[in-house]
This record gives C-alpha cells, sequence and structure tokens, in this order.
C-alpha cells in the first residue's frame, strides 16, 4: 500500500494543473502564464523577479521570457527597484484584475470537484498531512539526505 504514495503524490499535481489548463486553455492562457500571473496575485505586486521565480519553482530566465510575454499581453509590468537597480519588480497591471477573477474561479470550481466526497474535516486532515509530509522532504533535503548513493 505505502509502495505507491510516492507516484500518486507526483501524480496528483500534474492531474490538478491538467483540468484547470483544459479549462483555462479557451482564455488563451498557457500553464506558465496563468501560474505566474496567479502566484504574484496572491504573493502581492512589487514581488521581485527572482521572488517570484522561487515561489513558482522555476529558473529566473525561464520566468523572464514569461513575463516578456505576459507584459506584451499588457498584463504585467517590470519596473527597476528604488533601493538595487539590478532588481525588477513586478506589478500587475489593471488589464489583468478581471482575467485573474475568472482564474481564481477556475481554480476554486476544480478545487470543489477534485475535492467532492471530502468533507471539511477530511480536507483538514489532508492538508495537515501533506503539510507534515512536505516537512518532511524539506528536512530530508536541508540535511542532504534526499540523494541516492550508488
Amino acid at each position: 500500500m505505502h509502495e505507491n504514495i510516492g507516484f500518486q503524490l507526483s501524480r496528483l499535481p500534474r492531474l490538478w494543473r491538467a483540468v484547470i489548463d483544459e479549462r483555462l486553455a479557451p482564455l488563451g492562457l498557457t500553464q506558465t502564464r496563468w501560474v505566474t500571473l496567479y502566484h504574484l496575485w496572491r504573493l502581492g505586486d512589487g514581488q521581485p523577479q527572482c521572488d517570484l521565480a522561487r515561489a513558482i519553482g522555476v529558473e529566473a530566465p525561464s520566468l523572464v521570457r514569461t513575463l516578456d510575454q505576459l507584459s506584451d499581453q499588457g498584463l504585467v509590468e517590470r519596473r527597476p527597484c528604488e533601493q538595487d537597480r539590478r532588481t525588477k519588480r513586478v506589478f500587475l497591471t489593471p488589464a489583468a484584475t478581471p482575467l485573474l477573477e475568472r482564474i481564481d474561479d477556475v481554480v476554486r470550481e476544480a478545487r470543489n470537484e477534485m475535492l467532492a466526497g471530502l468533507d471539511r474535516e477530511e480536507i483538514a486532515t489532508l492538508a495537515q498531512l501533506l503539510s507534515r509530509i512536505e516537512d518532511n522532504g524539506l528536512a530530508l533535503q536541508s540535511r542532504g539526505d534526499a540523494t541516492v548513493e550508488d
């Protein structure tokens, strides 16, 4: 039974994103674009590019390409940081708001459907268990135990 948990945990995020991607495709949004917009919206305007990349889990050069595309669409703008001109901060434009509200609706609807059949207590327990597993993984990673030796 325990042998399949890792595979299930790795499949779920892909499945979750695929459901959302399919629903957002008519809006002309790729996964990288909607995830970037959504994270920036949740984190708040003015995020340094490097912090946004870290939060999303992508390399900075990949994020730059996505931000270029979002900027071309008029959804974000980058401004130099007043304290460190080498750093760029990312801001949502007013044009992004209605799109983000639609993304939020789609994400909420998908979440409700994916969690169908689970009551509030089960969802709370699931969240606690996932947090504990994530904490264990982060602890392993910080100790250097996450690599496999030959």
